[in-house]
């Protein structure tokens, strides 16, 4: 209880200190040594508790995501209708105890959903097998998190654990780089509107006994809280978005209610569905397709028509070596040029290098050296 009453002690303390030049060092101080102590509460929850049977999942498919809800929110039953695996529903919490997979096939793409117990306050010190659930949700490449109409307060305990597990969502990674050196104590690099000063940055990275570094901050929009993940150093970064479930049991005002409580907190529009029912089943699935960022590249072989009804299915962001290491695993070491025709090139039939980026239906050939 000592640590927790620290915790709560220190939070109180930055929410009622106006942020100002004078006060921005003790901020950071704070904020930094907030932190440090939910670190080390995560990692002794993570030492005390046993591992768990069913929680080792191997991903598999064109990406993963993980259903995050309470329990009894009906993450199994709309598992079930997405892909038709026989995950164990029922109207009592806690029904999943272990983490159940299935695949939905959408669109050309391989969509692996992991079933997870349901998370509760407490998650990320461990409470209710949290140590085990945090750990899968950490590997996932997309975040669903599914409330209910009668529920909708638990979206914001679901946010908060999944912050104090490290794990943030829908936001880049800040391109901070921290290089501890063996003297002449905090230099400060800045490239771009970095608000950031040299105290601030002193006083945060002191906090952790770091005296002497080399630190490069890129960018305009970084915090105080973007150099204390970056100083943690053990973030991950994931696309998220929020389904609300059993609107069926609601009436439509209610409905628009939960809508608009949902767009003032979170600024977004949450997805409303019945899993039950198979109500907004595909706007669903949509919004899992889009957020997952995928790409169709449609291969040809050189010489040949292009494969038109089979696309390979790939992250935006992808490149022609990515492709080559998808086909063989020669084909980068023995790479000539590619082919692409699409709206990633300025006219068709262009060579390529191995560092390309693709873009959506991209007709793609690739010329090796046998």
């Amino acid at each position: 209880m000592g640590l927790e009453e620290d915790i709560r002690a220190i939070e109180d303390e930055i929410k009622n200190t106006k942020y100002n030049k004078a006060t921005s060092q003790h901020i950071g101080r704070l904020k930094a040594k907030l932190a440090k102590i939910k670190d080390d509460m995560v990692m002794r929850a993570i030492k005390s508790v046993g591992g768990g049977e069913g929680f080792s999942v191997k991903k598999s498919g064109d990406g993963t995501i993980v259903l995050v809800g309470f329990p009894s929110v009906g993450k199994s039953t709309l598992l079930n209708k997405l892909t038709g695996a026989q995950s164990e529903t029922g109207s009592y919490a806690f029904t999943t105890l272990t983490v159940v997979p299935g695949l939905m096939e959408y669109k050309g793409a391989k969509i692996q959903i992991l079933d997870i117990p349901g998370l509760i306050a407490g998650a990320a010190m461990g409470k209710g097998r949290g140590k085990e659930v945090i750990a899968v949700v950490r590997t996932a490449d997309l975040i669903v998190i599914l409330g209910d109409v009668f529920n909708a307060v638990h979206v914001d305990v679901l946010m908060r654990e999944l912050y104090d597990s490290g794990i943030r969502i829908n936001k880049p990674k800040p391109d901070i780089t921290i290089k501890r050196t063996g003297g002449g104590g905090i230099r400060l690099n800045r490239v771009g509107a970095v608000k950031l000063g040299l105290e601030e940055v002193r006083a945060i990275l002191g906090e952790n006994k770091i005296m002497n570094a080399d630190v490069l901050i890129r960018g305009s929009n970084i915090t105080q809280d973007d150099l204390v993940d970056a100083m943690q150093g053990n973030r991950i970064y994931i696309p998220a978005f929020i389904a609300i479930n059993k609107v069926d049991l609601i009436s439509d005002a209610q409905r628009k209610e939960v809508e608009e409580h949902m767009r003032e907190k979170y600024g977004v529009d949450p997805i409303m569905i019945s899993a039950h029912k198979g109500y907004h089943i595909e706007e669903l699935q949509d919004a899992i397709y889009e957020h997952l960022g995928f790409v169709r590249i449609y291969m040809k072989p050189y010489g040949e028509e292009a494969d038109m009804e089979e696309p390979m299915i790939i992250r935006k962001g992808s490149t022609i070596e990515d492709i080559c290491h998808r086909l063989h695993r020669d084909f980068v070491d023995q790479f000539r040029y590619a082919k692409i025709w699409g709206t990633s090139v300025k006219h068709d039939a262009a060579k390529v290098g191995l560092k390309h980026v693709v873009e959506d239906n991209d007709i793609v050939t690739i010329v090796t050296k046998l």
